[in-house]
C-alpha cells in the first residue's frame, strides 16, 4: 500500500539522515567502531542521494525515485543487519534494527514517482480541456 507521497518521503529522508548521523550520541552507543560509523555513513549517504533525487525535495534531480527507493531498501537492510554483520550485537542492536526496518517500510509505502507538477499556466477561473 502506497500511503506516502514522494514529498512526505523526502521530508522523512532529511529527518532520518540527520537522526542516523546523530544516533550514536543520542542513544549513547558511540564508541568509535562499526556501531557508530554504519549509521553515520548511511545517514550522510541518505542526505546526499536525497539531494540528488528527482522528487520535490531534491536539488539536482539526477537519481530517479525508483533508484532512490531501491537505495533506501538496501541501506535499511544493511543498517538492520549491521549489528550481526559487524559483530557488535552484544553491545547494541536495537537502534540499528528499528531504524533499518523503518527505512525499508518507508520505501515500501512510498509512491514510486512524484506527482505531476501543477499547471500554473492556466488562467484562474478557466478550465483547460484535453484535445
Amino acid at each position: 500500500m502506497k500511503i506516502l507521497s514522494t514529498k512526505a518521503h523526502g521530508i522523512l529522508d532529511y529527518l532520518m539522515g540527520v537522526l542516523l548521523i546523530a544516533a550514536p550520541w543520542i542513544f549513547n552507543f558511540a564508541r568509535g567502531g562499526a556501531e557508530t560509523w554504519v549509521p553515520v555513513v548511511l545517514g550522510a549517504g541518505m542526505l546526499l542521494y536525497s539531494l540528488l533525487t528527482n522528487y520535490e525535495m531534491g536539488v539536482s534531480k539526477a537519481i530517479s525515485m525508483r533508484a532512490h527507493l531501491t537505495m533506501d531498501v538496501l541501506s535499511g537492510i544493511l543498517l538492520a543487519a549491521s549489528p550481526w554483520i559487524f559483530g557488535f550485537n552484544d553491545f547494541v542492536y536495537l537502534p540499528h534494527l528499528i531504524f533499518g526496518i523503518l527505512e525499508i517500510g518507508a520505501a515500501m509505502m512510498t509512491e514510486s514517482a512524484p506527482s505531476p507538477a501543477r499547471d500554473t499556466s492556466a488562467v484562474p477561473g478557466q478550465h483547460r480541456h484535453a484535445h
